[in-house]
Formats: structure tokens, C-alpha cells, sequence
């Protein structure tokens, strides 16, 4: 194993259950009750994908940009809440003692995750970061993961991946790539199929022995094909 690549929201923060509250509340102001499931199934993609699940809840075109505004205006007295999710410092010090490479692969823009990274003093950790600014299409489609592969110079089978959501997972098996999954409060009701391995936080296993999971697999999986 040479590389791994982190998703960014939802994984290394748990900016998505404040998004989640967000738009609940928001969506409550149009007379629409949004429900954890209606929401759920949007993370990890595009913005569109998420406005056109709303207007099917609503039954009407939304004004984007209104709800766009009145989104960040209450996003911003949530901000100050979030925190890095549990073992996520330690899984970067792991990674970089052992002397692998390490991305980011993001469908948010290059700004937001940037931003995240300075503030938590994330930035020097990672050779490369991938976001939507720099594909065509972003997950569920493979691009970024492809493209963090390519710029780290490793293929699939000398890298791995963890995520958060079902588009960040579909992208990641598409890219060829194994997925441990470690949901956050909100993707945790999804199905994934799929998944190298699943845990709750990264505190429940330390970095080593998910590595060590992950080569079990591999050998029982390869062992099975001969």
C-alpha cells in the first residue's frame, strides 16, 4: 500500500448533520418537512442533485439563490461548532510515519475544503487535494478518485480510500479502489454495499489494524480467485 485518500466533508468533518439541520429548518419555512432519509441520499454529490430533491419535496421550483442565502445565513451561526471527527489526527500522523501518501478527494469546491484545511492545520498532511474545480463530473462518477490517483502516481491496487457516504462509495468501487466506510450521524441509516470494512469512528480501530484488515481481506479475496 503506497496511498490513501480521505473524502472531506461528512468524514474528516462532520460538516453534513449541520447542513442536514440547516435545511430542515429552511425547507420548514416553505411549509416542507425534510426527513434525514430525504437528505441522506444527496451527500457526497452535486449541489443540483441535492435542489431537485428539494423542489420534488416542495412541488415547485425554488428560488436557488434565495435559498442559497438564507442557507449560508444560518450555516454561519453553526460554523463555529465543528469539530475534526474522532481519530482523524491520529490517522494522518499514522499515515505520514509510515510513509504513505495521502489526498483528498472532494465534490465540494477547492475554496470550502481549503479553507477547512488551514483552519484545522490539515493542509501539510496532504500531496495532493482533488476537488469539484478540478473534474467534469464529480462523485458518484470516479473522476476524483481517478485524478487523486493519477497525481499521486499509484494505481488502485496500491491505494485506499475512506468515506462517508453511498455516492462516495459507488465512486470509489468505480475508481477500483477498496472503501472503508465511517459514517457520520446522518449517512449511518445508508446501505453499503460494497465496503472493504465499516466503522463507527476512527477512534473504534487505530490506523495500523485497519490496514491490517484491509490485507486480510485482500489475501482471503485473492485466495478465492486461484
Amino acid at each position: 500500500m503506497k496511498a490513501v485518500i480521505f473524502d472531506f466533508d461528512g468524514l474528516i468533518i462532520d460538516t453534513e448533520t449541520v447542513w442536514y439541520e440547516v435545511f430542515r429548518k429552511v425547507m420548514g419555512n416553505y411549509g416542507v418537512s425534510m426527513t434525514v432519509e430525504d437528505f441522506s441520499i444527496c451527500i457526497g454529490t452535486s449541489d443540483d442533485v441535492l435542489y431537485k430533491k428539494l423542489e420534488q419535496l416542495a412541488g415547485t421550483t425554488l428560488d436557488r439563490t434565495e435559498m442559497k442565502r438564507q442557507t449560508r445565513e444560518l450555516y454561519n451561526h453553526y460554523v463555529s461548532t465543528l469539530t475534526l471527527r474522532e481519530g482523524v489526527i491520529d490517522y494522518l500522523q499514522a499515515a505520514t510515519t509510515m510513509g504513505l501518501k495521502l489526498a483528498v478527494a472532494s465534490s465540494s469546491s477547492r475554496n470550502w475544503v481549503e479553507a477547512f484545511l488551514e483552519k484545522f492545520q490539515l493542509r501539510n498532511y496532504f500531496d495532493v487535494v482533488k476537488t469539484r474545480d478540478d473534474v467534469t463530473m464529480v462523485k458518484p462518477d470516479p473522476e476524483l478518485y481517478i485524478q487523486a490517483m493519477t497525481s499521486l502516481g499509484v494505481t488502485a491496487q496500491e491505494a485506499f480510500c475512506f468515506e462517508d457516504s453511498k455516492n462516495g462509495l459507488q465512486a470509489a468501487l468505480s475508481a477500483g479502489l477498496s472503501c472503508v466506510i465511517v459514517p457520520n450521524g446522518i449517512t449511518r441509516i445508508l446501505d453499503f454495499s460494497g465496503h472493504a470494512f465499516k466503522m463507527n469512528s476512527m477512534a473504534d480501530h487505530s490506523f495500523e489494524e485497519v490496514l491490517a484488515i484491509l490485507h486480510t481481506k485482500d489475501t482471503i479475496h485473492k485466495g478465492a480467485r486461484s
